[in-house]
């Protein structure tokens, strides 16, 4: 990204015009305490001046000190710091509160807007980036919020401090308000080297964050094939560039803090030299020269304020450019407002349906085409294919975690894509092969949040045969099976996530491979269970293995993304010789395993 240019400035401006849209009572608040802060300190040094013009140095004249005209203007002063000190707490924790309630807001509007785009926009974005979006991103963008009031104290320091020195004396007020083109200028040459340093700092802490994404979830795959130096490595080359970011962002800041410490002090040593000087010639007053110097020298400290604020308004930029380009995603599933009946199975009605992956010139990889079919209510159908005919992409259509490029898919008549937001989440359920455990118990396993009685659990438990493994472990339901199930196997993860479903009574379940890593003769047990438990249920099984086939009573054979024969599973085993070639090459390797275990 470019330094802070006018455009960067801009950009800055607009997330913080966005922030105070959100929190305008709140945000108020922090702005009027610092300009407390800033018009108090400023004041402490005119009302310095007046002591030591009014009290000390006739006191020292005439050798008598009036100690009621000075307990007075100490009195005053007591009063101003107080305001002062109110003014500073003010500033501080309700600009905390702001800056805190921005992000949790974001925070939410950017899980929703995940929640809403499909599945097709999260694969093609990487989980560590989006993880670094809602966390650092985030972050950055509204951590403007933090000195922004106090720069806004310090900006009316600088004019009500600025209209003081020159009221005290035009000549040392010109020569101190001199520091402030200067200081300008430095700020300006800062914001050019610390902006595009800061952009690459956040571009590498989403790299970070996806690289350790990616190696944490496939540690198995890593260890299985001894790669661990290599991603170690990858791992070390991206960390150590983000260090040298980060140290490169902090070496700009310790620089140019370093100048913006010396610029003021060097301006009180000028209005020191000159000063003397014009007190000496008679042309000013020492309070006016303390009155000066002391204005000067507070405004070394808190003019640094400017400078950060100017950084995190090329931070903001930064950030906010990541989560806008998330919240303006136009590829969100839009919802009707229709629902479907509560009671007796889904009827399902597919009509040319097609869907393809997009790519980046926009055009669309074609993984289903044209297709047909009419699944009654309370009938099981198989959907049967070779790897890539596109059996995973209708299972996930079915749920509508992606929506078809082509055509209409029904759900007792009624499009997908007219149904109200969660009207299909209370009647279809999707299990995949690829089960996510939780790093929670069994009961949350299984309910997910949802309210049911332990009996209900039990009872879910026992349908996939899962019940006598549970009632084993320690605690029971209550029994934590580690980050991603690692205390079960992976049969009994397969089981644990087919309770879930069992549980919600769906009216249409989808099961893509779901039993794949499952004993078969258990298999055989949870089926005919299932079958029995669901017979208003529509049930549409992605499968491979015979036995499971068989049991369907219908067969929908896929290839090339194409509905290519479909009926009973006699019919088309004897009718396509390529659904003939593949269930049996299917059964004489489960046979080959089921001999060889």
């Amino acid at each position: 990204m470019p330094a802070v240019t006018a455009h960067g400035l801009r950009n800055g401006l607009k997330v913080v015009r966005t922030g105070i849209r959100h929190e305008p009572f709140l945000f108020s608040v922090a702005a009027i305490g610092g300009l407390v802060y800033g018009v108090g300190v400023a004041a402490a040094g005119w009302v310095l001046g007046q002591v030591i013009q009014q009290v000390l140095v006739p006191g020292f004249r005439t050798g008598d000190l009036d100690g009621q005209r000075l307990a007075w203007w100490l009195l005053l002063l007591a009063g101003m710091a107080l305001a002062t000190a109110g003014g500073v707490l003010a500033r501080r924790a309700v600009a905390g509160k702001v800056m805190y309630r921005l992000q949790r807001r974001y925070r939410q509007a950017l899980a929703d807007k995940y929640l809403d785009l499909p599945m097709s926009w999260h694969r093609r974005h990487p989980g560590g980036r989006l993880l670094a979006t809602a966390t650092s991103d985030i972050e950055a963008t509204w951590q403007i919020f933090a000195p922004l009031p106090m720069g806004i104290g310090v900006v009316a320091m600088v004019v009500t401090g600025g209209i003081l020195m020159l009221v005290a004396d035009p000549v040392l007020g010109a020569l101190g308000l001199s520091v402030l083109p200067a200081l300008a200028l430095l700020n300006w040459a800062y914001q050019r080297r610390i902006a595009a340093r800061i952009a690459r700092m956040q571009t590498l802490r989403g790299e970070l964050s996806s690289i350790a994404h990616e190696s944490f979830e496939g540690s198995h795959v890593v260890r299985s094939l001894g790669v661990e130096r290599h991603e170690t490595e990858r791992f070390r080359a991206t960390a150590e560039a983000l260090r040298d970011a980060d140290v490169a962002v902090q070496r700009t800041r310790n620089l140019f803090d370093a100048a913006l410490e010396a610029l003021p002090s060097l301006g009180v040593l000028a209005v020191l030299a000159v000063g003397t000087t014009r007190v000496a010639a008679h042309a000013a007053d020492m309070s006016d020269v303390v009155q000066v110097s002391y204005l000067i020298s507070m405004l070394s400290s808190p003019i640094r304020s400017i400078g950060w604020v100017l950084a995190e308004l090329a931070r903001a930029a930064v950030g906010w450019e990541r989560v806008r380009t998330v919240l303006t995603e136009t590829g969100t599933m839009s919802f009707g407002g229709q629902d479907i009946r509560h009671d007796g199975p889904g009827e399902l009605t597919l009509t040319g349906v097609g869907y393809g992956h997009p790519q980046p010139d926009g055009t669309f990889n074609d993984v289903l085409s044209e297709v047909t079919l009419r699944i009654p209510g309370g009938r099981t159908a198989a959907i049967v294919g070779p790897t890539g005919a596109g059996k995973s992409a209708l299972a996930s259509l079915l749920v509508r975690l992606d929506d078809p490029t082509r055509g209409r898919i029904q759900l007792d008549q009624v499009d997908l894509r007219e149904l109200a937001r969660d009207a299909l989440r209370r009647h279809a359920v999707l299990i995949s092969q690829e089960t996510f455990v939780m790093d929670d118990t069994v009961r949350t396993n299984v309910t997910m949040g949802g309210d049911w009685q332990d009996e209900a659990v039990w009872r879910a438990l026992e349908t996939v045969r899962l019940r006598d493994t549970v009632s084993r472990l320690p605690g029971g339901l209550d029994a934590r099976v580690g980050e991603r199930g690692a205390t079960l196997s992976g049969g009994q993860r397969q089981r644990l996530a087919l309770a879930r479903a069992v549980i919600r009574s769906p009216r249409l379940l989808v099961l893509d491979e779901a039993t794949s890593a499952i004993d078969p003769h258990v298999e055989a047990e949870i089926l005919g269970a299932l079958s029995e438990r669901f017979r208003d249920t529509t049930v549409v099984l992605v499968a491979s293995r015979m036995a499971t086939i068989s049991a369907a009573d219908e067969v929908v054979y896929l290839e090339a993304g194409r509905v290519r024969q479909r009926g009973r599973h006699a019919e088309v085993f004897a009718q396509d010789a390529g659904y003939r070639r593949l269930v049996s090459a299917y059964d004489h390797d489960a046979r080959q395993q089921e001999e060889t275990s």
